[in-house]
Order: structure tokens, then sequence, then C-alpha cells
């Protein structure tokens, strides 16, 4: 199933999450102006969280009640765009897109594609993303929250750079 969602310019307030027959599918909570942290849900209410962790760039995601669900982090490379998913018990992903690319795959032990992203949104506009959840072991929801992890290490990035 494709799930589309966005960013806000000004990264606070509500943005629905819809299927690509335009029907609404949940709806994220950008909580800050001054932050990056975010709550999924889905139609009957929150199924987690993504925010830093303190003084990291560790993107950590949460389950509704509290407990980790996984770490998100930057890998260093060279020629492409690489991230690394830690979803404890469940397994290490690895999120990778080439240099310039904006689209991204989310491959599991074995390097099997269970997941895949794309930004559909111009350079100057907001993060609009669609993401494709194959996987048997993530929730689509948590990967949207992995999702905007990637978008806010980008974020990050771009404004040390300037």
């Amino acid at each position: 199933m494709e799930l589309y969602f966005r960013d806000n310019f000004f990264n606070a307030g509500y943005t629905e999450i819809m299927t690509q027959n335009q029907e609404q599918a949940g709806h994220l909570d950008l909580k800050s102006a001054f932050g990056t942290s975010i709550d999924v849900f889905d139609p009957s209410g929150l199924t987690c969280s993504g925010q830093f962790r303190m003084l990291s760039n560790r993107w950590e995601i949460t389950s509704a009640d509290g407990g980790q669900m996984g770490v998100l982090r930057a890998r260093m490379s060279f020629f492409s765009k690489r991230y690394e998913y830690d979803a404890g018990p469940r397994g290490v992903y690895e999120v990778t897109a080439p240099a310039f690319s904006q689209e991204y795959d989310i491959t599991g032990m074995g390097g099997r594609t269970v997941a895949s992203f794309r930004r559909t949104s111009g350079w100057f506009s907001s993060g609009a993303f669609v993401l494709n959840n194959e996987s048997d072991q993530l929730e689509t929801y948590e990967l949207i929250a992995v999702v905007m992890g990637v978008h806010a290490i980008n974020k990050r990035r771009n404004s040390a750079a300037t």
C-alpha cells in the first residue's frame, strides 16, 4: 500500500496521511516550529513518535506507550546517502539512495528491499513523500516516522552546511 504524507513549511501543525485514492489514512502532528519531534496517527489513534535523542543526531522512534521501537542514524558515505535503522530484535535495516537522488530503498538482512520511499516535492517546498511498505516486520506508520527522521537529519545537515 502506498501512503502519501508531507512536512509543513514551518515544521508545525497537523498534516494528513493519504492513500493513493486520496482517502485519509491518518495524520502527522509536527509538534513545534522550534523542534523536530513528531507524532504519527493512524485512523484509530497514536501509533508512534519520533524525535532526536538529547544532544545527538540519532532519531529515536517510540511506540504509543513509550517503548522504544528503533533508532535511525546517518552513516558515512561519499557517493550515496546512507542511514541505518536499528529495530532491535526485528533487525537492522539500511536506508540508501544514490548521491543526488530522492528515491530511497530500505533493505533488510540479506539485502532484500522491504520498503521504498521517494520525495515528491520540489527544492523550495516543504518535504512531501510517498512510501511503499512490503515488510512483514516493520509497520507502515513506523516507517513514516523513519522517513520523517531521514528528512529531519537531512534538514539538520543542510542547515549546518550553510
